[in-house]
């Protein structure tokens, strides 16, 4: 298994705990569990014995270099920013605030400065409110001012010892823009059976669809740029009202899922119509981690290798937070996330088909090249903000 696959495999099996949880029912959903892979893998660069195995295991590696090696890919490549040469605005960038009695180990200085090029601040969290904000305001500044609240009010208090975060932004504009004056309101089907009306786009040329069992895609690429990563939105639509559940049980059922229903060819539509959307979600995922069988790294003495002795003892993970954000319109797409994590002490028949995307549907932002997922959600109301 290469590491496109490792990872969008992991990516998968978060993305499908995320949409089963409490937080996630009934709600519009956007993550970028490639923000979650990314500072897992600075966490487990900063861990050694059980707690490191298990994190390789999880993040399926079979060494810190190669995670190193991975975000130090995505950072330099899949996020270069391409809107100088006609492609999407980019951005991906990480940051460690440490206590400032403490200092990192040599060793992982270099992990966090050489692979994931992450700022480093040194804090003192006492009051923690302070900190707080100094890491929602580099969020907030690091995704184009979309993602303004990464840690909640009272997320850090003073047992904090360092906090690990990225931010990633994404816009890109389509390839093929919408025509705003065709933007019509129409019948939107919820969950529960009954309908709001939304704005739909909608475009008589040709798109990129395939139908398979049960459901239907469609791509829809963004503007590439010259020898910049190609990016592309899909849209797994359920061919029943009531079918994103058994779609959601696909996710990750088999490897490659998202690679296996991929759309190649354009097709001319007897009916195309997506809704516009935007909206933000956020969800403290330490428990989706943990129920997934990432749990070591949340008890004591399993991150050793960030800072040196006798402190190095005490720490373990805290808490995960996770902010992200989207806006599909008739121009493109704005997305961005960001993860900070709290470490205290202690295939079918292609014909002549319709895209109507009127209920309740998955999404994914992809890069191409790479295989690499940004984004993925489910939009339940697109009327929801």
């Amino acid at each position: 298994m290469d590491m496109k696959e490792t990872i969008n495999d992991v990516a998968l099996a978060i993305t499908k705990r995320i949409l089963q949880h409490d937080e996630a029912k009934g709600s519009n959903v956007v993550i970028s569990p490639l923000s979650i892979y990314v500072l897992l893998s600075l966490v487990a660069a900063g861990s050694k014995g059980p707690p490191l195995d298990q994190l390789l295991s999880f993040l399926k590696s079979n060494s810190i270099d190669n995670l190193n090696a991975f975000a130090s890919h995505i950072i330099d490549k899949v996020f270069a920013d391409a809107s100088s040469r006609g492609g999407p605005r980019l951005a991906f960038v990480n940051g460690v605030w440490i206590n400032q009695s403490l200092s990192l180990k040599p060793s992982f200085q270099h992990v966090v400065d050489k692979y994931y090029k992450a700022m480093l601040c040194q804090v003192n969290f006492e009051p923690a409110d302070k900190v707080i904000s100094e890491v929602n305001s580099w969020a907030e500044k690091n995704t184009n001012r979309v993602i303004k609240e990464v840690l909640p009010p009272g997320s850090v208090d003073s047992s904090a010892e360092l906090i690990l975060a990225n931010a990633l932004y994404f816009k890109g504009a389509w390839e093929e823009a919408f025509n705003a004056s065709k933007t019509e309101k129409s019948d939107f089907y919820l969950v529960d059976g009954s309908s709001v009306e939304v704005p739909f786009m909608t475009s008589k040329t040709k798109q990129y669809v395939a139908a398979y069992d049960g459901f239907k895609v469609l791509a829809l690429p963004y503007k590439q740029g010259s020898d910049a990563p190609h990016f592309s939105m899909y849209f797994f639509l359920p061919d029943t009202k009531d079918g994103l559940p058994s779609l959601i049980q696909k996710l990750d059922s088999q490897s490659e899922f998202i690679d296996r229903h991929l759309p190649f060819r354009k097709l001319k539509l007897e009916r195309f119509k997506i809704p516009k959307f935007k909206f933000s979600f956020g969800i403290e995922v330490s428990d989706v981690l943990k129920k997934l069988g990432l749990v070591l790294p949340f008890s004591e003495g399993g991150l050793l290798e960030m800072v040196e002795p006798p402190m190095a003892q005490k720490l373990r993970v805290s808490k995960v937070f996770h902010k992200a954000f989207i806006e599909v319109n008739e121009e493109g797409t704005e997305a961005a996330a960001s993860s900070a994590v709290v470490v205290t002490k202690y295939s079918l028949t292609l014909g002549k088909i319709e895209f109507v995307a009127d209920h309740p549907f998955l999404y994914f932002i992809r890069e191409h090249k790479s295989g690499t997922l940004l984004f993925i959600g489910q939009v339940l109301n697109p009327l929801v903000h």
